[in-house]
């Protein structure tokens, strides 16, 4: 009951709170952001949602746009601001999601939404994380966030989908909490980002190849 009703209920009664509570904060975000980005705030990017069906991801915009002579977007590292660091170590960058909590893109607990790119190199078992809404944060991200390898993250993701109950989600989202705002652990600020999953994957295939 609480998987296929009441869960849904919560997101739209919390997410509603937390917009209402926090609009101040974002609305001096929001403008602080134009400010230091010197343009759009925001950050969207197509993620995949529930039943990979794809969705526009919102955030506060962490990195510029800068370029490089040949047109090409410059290194991530470069294009961090320290503005950027401050939204990222705080966990603000992502308080726009609430937005796609309140219509149903996301759940504030479940499985983080990742590139879509990533979708060809899941395995079977792994696609499951993709049987619920993405959350806001997870299992995965209360037991090590980006500390952990691909393989840990997806298998607290799928353990995830199958043992969904109130007081699961009620205690990640308590841990959440506690993690980002009070001991602020494993906040990625563009330094040391794991390997992206189409690459790491890819090249595991390149090298059994190799092998034979």
């Amino acid at each position: 009951m609480y998987r296929k009703f009441f869960k849904r209920v919560m997101d739209i009664v919390l997410s509603f709170l937390a917009l209402t509570v926090l609009s101040p904060l974002l609305l001096i975000f929001t403008i602080l952001g134009a400010i230091a980005m010197k343009g759009n705030p925001f950050f969207t990017q197509k993620r995949p949602g529930k039943n990979e069906k794809i969705f526009k991801l919102i955030k506060f915009r962490t990195m510029t746009c800068e370029k490089d002579e040949d047109g090409k977007l410059l290194p991530d590292a470069k294009r961090l601001t320290k503005y950027g660091r401050f939204l990222r170590s705080t966990s603000i960058d992502e308080l726009p999601e609430l937005i796609n909590i309140l219509i149903g893109d996301m759940s504030i607990v479940g499985p983080r939404p990742l590139a879509i790119s990533y979708l060809p190199y899941y395995t079977e078992e792994e696609r499951h994380r993709h049987d619920v809404r993405p959350g806001l944060s997870g299992l995965a991200q209360i037991n090590g966030r980006n500390a952990i390898s691909w393989e840990s993250r997806f298998k607290y993701d799928v353990e995830y989908v199958n043992s969904i109950t109130f007081i699961g989600d009620v205690t990640i989202i308590i841990k959440t909490l506690f993690k980002a705002f009070i001991k602020r652990e494993g906040i990625s600020q563009g330094e040391a980002r794991p390997v992206s999953l189409h690459i790491e994957r890819a090249e595991a295939v390149q090298s059994a190849g190799t092998q034979d």
